[in-house]
């Protein structure tokens, strides 16, 4: 191997070790900086108000295997639609895309997404709410477990929680920064599991899915927030592992922050999350909050 050969190679190697390095690194857009991917090159800092948090796969992982499970059941679904329909389709990426644009959105919103689809396909026409329903049932066989643990052991929290997460609330109040928190999971389940994560005390409010879809969703909300604390959008920080939270903050003039976590090994960055983060317009990705100190000096400060 050649001197150029064994060069790039240490060069690939050097990257693959960025975390935990204080060496600013430019790939591309990017630059990396300890364990953060620094988007926005012109950030200089700000001063925050209100931090919006996501809660699904931003803090907690006690519904890692969500996406599986949804995935395959709608698959289910769209099989049974007439084959003379689907033979020439790829059922699994029609399913991924639909579940994966609709993340962060209420559940209903992907059930009904399938819907629309088995309609395209011809096949017979479902209830959103019934699919959903069945989805739930799936869904907390999974977790059954997961809950019960933490219901008879809460200092087992951490196992079911991204990295750093309470340290990174701790520091946030210790601003004076209000928090809040939405979901797409329905608003009783959010509460109850941000309970069981000892979550939900650092909050100034926490909002999830309603029967009444409509008159809920993350862009309301935070136009809400933005109305009732008479604050400008540019003094909103917004942390969520979607698409949909990402674009929500930035329509506000906010500074978004992309949580690129791999749930089943939340020391990784998920390099899925991390692209559509970016395209959703994120400043910063992170794989999780464990240096939340030297991440929160970065947001108030810059580079």
């Amino acid at each position: 191997m050649g001197h150029l050969g064994v060069c790039l190679r240490l060069s690939g190697m050097i990257l693959r070790f960025w975390n935990g390095f204080g060496v600013k690194k430019v790939l591309g857009f990017r630059m990396i900086i300890k364990n953060f991917i620094q988007i926005n090159r012109n950030w200089k800092g700000g001063l925050f108000k209100v931090a919006f948090f996501d809660f699904d796969g931003t803090l907690s992982l006690i519904r890692e295997g969500w996406q599986e499970i949804m995935i395959q059941y709608f698959c289910e679904l769209l099989e049974e639609t007439s084959e003379e329909h689907t033979k020439n389709c790829n059922i699994t990426s029609i399913v991924d895309e639909l579940v994966n644009v609709n993340t962060g959105k209420q559940t209903i919103y992907q059930c009904i997404e399938l819907v629309k689809c088995i309609s395209k396909f011809q096949g017979e026409c479902c209830d959103p709410f019934i699919i959903k329903k069945e989805y739930l049932r799936r869904l907390n066989i999974h977790i059954a477990d997961r809950l019960s643990m933490l219901k008879h052991n809460p200092d087992l929290a951490t196992k079911y929680l991204i990295p750093g997460s309470i340290q990174m609330l701790s520091l946030l109040k210790q601003l004076n920064i209000k928090l809040f928190l939405a979901s797409g999971t329905d608003e009783a389940d959010v509460k109850l599991e941000a309970n069981l994560l000892g979550l939900a005390s650092y909050f100034d409010g926490i909002f999830g899915a309603k029967d009444d879809y409509e008159s809920f969703s993350k862009k309301r909300y935070i136009d809400d927030i933005i109305n009732k604390l008479d604050i400008h959008g540019y003094e909103i920080i917004g942390f969520g592992d979607g698409f949909v939270e990402i674009e929500n903050i930035k329509d506000v003039g906010g500074f978004a922050c992309g949580i690129a976590s791999t749930e089943t090994d939340p020391i990784r960055i998920n390099s899925w999350k991390e692209k559509r983060l970016i395209d959703a317009g994120a400043d910063i990705i992170v794989p999780n909050f464990e240096n939340s100190s030297e991440l929160i000096e970065y947001i108030i400060k810059g580079i």
